[in-house]
């Protein structure tokens, strides 16, 4: 995997210490996120299925009790 350029969350506080999720764009356009405090464990995923996760974050939609 070539050398991504990690973005902090604007939530983060800034502070070095501070465990925060980042984002990073690979020039095939696929997104990685990763949380700061495990930065080897890399999840990928296309910009529409982060579309879709940010979507469901924002409404308040995350039961995944109901199987989807």
């Amino acid at each position: 995997m070539a050398e991504l350029s990690w973005q902090k969350s604007s939530f983060s506080s800034g502070d070095p210490n501070t465990n925060c999720v980042e984002l990073a764009a690979a020039p095939d356009g696929t997104l990685h996120i990763r949380e700061s405090d495990e930065p080897t464990a890399i999840l990928t995923a296309s910009r529409p299925a982060i579309r879709a996760l940010l979507s469901r974050i924002k409404a308040g939609n995350l039961d995944l009790t109901d199987g989807r």
